[in-house]
């Protein structure tokens, strides 16, 4: 019989990570730098419509991210990054990218955006880094 005292269910992985960032506040905080990367304000409104949420979705999720430690917000202002959350911001757009040079290289096609996004947030960071190295030597 196989050894089956290893296995747990995607949530009771989850909790042994003790993480405090959700894959959500990932979204969200890959979203802030993706905007201010392209040098412009971080506002609710606009973050709500990239993210096709409601802005008051939005704004709790802020307040998430604040509580964090990730980003400095104030109601009806801008959202900006604390040097923390733009390390961590940062990391989820290599990471994103990665995935999507990846999937993109793999599945021969130039749109992986979906498949990206659903798997994006169970990769550790060392698979990321190894797939990067793949790609450099292989695309």
């Amino acid at each position: 019989m196989a050894q089956t005292d290893n296995f747990y269910t995607l949530k009771g992985y989850s909790l042994l990570e003790h993480t405090q960032i959700t894959s959500s506040m990932e979204d969200y905080l890959e979203m802030i730098c993706r905007i201010h990367r392209d040098g412009q304000p971080v506002r609710i409104k606009e973050l709500a419509e990239c993210l096709h949420v409601k802005p008051s979705s939005a704004s709790k999720m802020v307040g998430n991210l604040r509580k964090q430690g990730l980003v400095c917000f104030e109601k009806y202002g801008t959202v900006s990054l604390t040097e923390e959350g733009l390390e961590l911001g940062e990391y989820l757009l290599f990471r994103h990218e990665v995935l999507r040079r990846f999937f993109c290289y793999i599945n021969q096609n130039s749109n992986e955006l979906e498949q990206v996004e659903k798997v994006e947030h169970f990769i550790e960071p060392k698979t990321v880094y190894n797939i990067e190295k793949w790609l450099d030597k292989f695309t």
